[in-house]
C-alpha cells in the first residue's frame, strides 16, 4: 500500500524501541516507552512548509499525528508542527 501525505502532512515510520537493556535485561512490551523517532518515508505537497525530506531521522511530538499500520509496520502521519528536530 502507498501513503501520500497532503499539505504540510510528514509520514513516518516508528523506530522500534529497545526490548533489552545495555546490561541484557529483557523489557516487556507493556513496560516500554512510546519512542518518539522515526524516518520519513514520505512529505506532503506543501514544499514551502515542510522543512524535511525522505530518510531523514526525525524527532516529534509525544502525541503528536494519527497511527497506521502499512505492510505490518507502524507508521505515523504528523503535521510539520510536530517535528521537533531532525536527528543526525
Amino acid at each position: 500500500m502507498t501513503v501520500k501525505p497532503l499539505g504540510d502532512r510528514v509520514l513516518v515510520k516508528i523506530k522500534e524501541s529497545e526490548t533489552k537493556t545495555a546490561g541484557g535485561i529483557i523489557i516487556p512490551q507493556t513496560a516500554q516507552e512510546k519512542t518518539q523517532t522515526g524516518v520519513v518515508v514520505a512529505v506532503g505537497t506543501d514544499s514551502d512548509v515542510i522543512k524535511v525530506k525522505v530518510g531523514d531521522e526525525v524527532m516529534y511530538d509525544k502525541y503528536a499525528g494519527t497511527q497506521i499500520k502499512i505492510d505490518g509496520a507502524e507508521h505515523l502521519i504528523v503535521k510539520m508542527s510536530d517535528i521537533l528536530a531532525i536527528l543526525e
